[in-house]
């Protein structure tokens, strides 16, 4: 059996922190907990789960802090967290039983992790990361924002997930960061550039995001998912600024560099919707709906895009085109995700009433609820 060492870098998260090592206690040999400056009592509810707490100079690099955790551990492997992150139950089972199975040479293992759901339980966003690394292999942290544990190999890819389950979040705190490195004369690559243009994008500063994805493309120098990703982002910014055309042209381009993903589809879905163009629009939300499901992907998936989401608006299109059978079934597959959804109960209703299906009641409208954006 491998030996575990959990690490944290933490800064003011007694909201978060005893919920996070409750969750994942049972499962570890030895908690390392970093904290760059709390000034709440993070430090004393760490405390109570370990002796292991180390105090580090905060200098605007996550890399460097968690670095610093891994070199205190002392078990077989390590493994990291966020303090508002969480293993659920069923994960930690799974998380008990790899412990107890793993080859002890075992250089890496990759692991879902889970960043939103939806009030029915679905999960709505989610990637692949590294979580549990061979000590001795010495894996490193890189990036001072945005971070990556940079593992050489292949890792094993584990059916185990880590909740992110955030209560609050400095959402400036990245972008400051970034300007300040900028302020510093700091040239950035392709990683910075791309994740410095997600948080402008994040704050609504679109002309300038766009600016900086450009420049990301124009590298030719990162990674195939951020590529496709950041011609998604691009045509998110011009859909907001109401720039049409540019819309459909960027979430278009990101088939340059890999096959059709459900995000982009449903990009290229609703713009012809908003064109009237029902039949073309059905096109594109059936190629997301049966789009192969990406489930080792490393890249961030919206899970409404592959699930719900195409079905409602294909329902739409359908009813626009007087198919009203199919619009019907494909309002049902939605229901199936979200069955209290008052769009998909609307649309339910009227729909039955139009096909006169047996116990229908009389629709409440005249027509179908309206489409929703990506």
């Amino acid at each position: 059996m491998i030996g575990i060492s959990l690490c944290l870098i933490v800064k003011n998260e007694e909201e978060v922190l005893a919920r996070c090592l409750e969750s994942v206690k049972a499962a570890v040999d030895e908690i390392v907990i970093v904290d760059t400056g709390s000034t709440d009592s993070t430090k004393a509810i760490a405390a109570r789960y370990t002796n292991c707490v180390h105090d580090f100079e905060w200098i605007d690099d996550f890399a460097a802090a968690r670095n610093f955790a891994f070199g205190k551990a002392t078990s077989s492997h390590i493994l990291w967290l966020d303090a508002d992150d969480v293993f659920l139950e069923e994960d930690l089972q799974k998380l008990l039983a790899l412990k107890s199975t793993l080859p002890p040479d075992t250089d890496a293992v990759s692991m879902h992790y889970h960043l939103a759901r939806d009030e029915y339980g679905n999960v709505t966003s989610s990637l692949r990361r590294n979580r549990l690394v061979n000590r001795m292999r010495g894996f490193r942290w890189i990036g001072a924002v945005h971070e990556y544990l940079q593992v050489i190999g292949t890792p094993i890819a584990a059916d185990i997930a880590v909740t992110h389950a955030s209560l609050r979040h400095d959402g400036d705190r990245n972008l400051r960061i970034y300007e300040r490195r900028l302020g510093h004369g700091e040239a950035f690559g392709p990683r910075d550039l791309y994740y410095y243009a997600n948080e402008l994008n994040d704050h609504a500063r679109y002309e300038q995001a766009i600016a900086y994805y450009s420049r990301f493309l124009q590298t030719g120098e990162g990674w195939v998912e951020d590529n496709i990703a950041a011609c998604g982002k691009i045509s998110d910014c011009y859909a907001a600024l109401g720039v049409k055309e540019l819309t459909l042209e960027y979430a278009l381009r990101s088939f340059k560099y890999g096959s059709p993903r459900p995000d982009a589809c449903c990009r290229i879905g609703y713009w012809h919707l908003q064109e009237g163009n029902y039949a073309t629009a059905a096109y594109w939300y059936e190629a997301a709906a049966n789009a192969p499901k990406l489930d080792q992907a490393w890249s961030l998936q919206n899970m409404s895009c592959s699930t719900w989401l195409p079905h409602l608006q294909l329902c739409v299109c359908y009813d626009k085109l007087g198919d009203y059978a199919t619009a019907y079934a494909h309002n049902e597959r939605a229901r199936a995700y979200r069955p209290d959804d008052a769009s998909v109960l609307h649309n339910k209703s009227y729909l039955e009433a139009v096909l006169k299906l047996p116990g229908a009641s009389p629709a409440t409208s005249g027509s179908i609820h309206e489409e929703v954006s990506l």
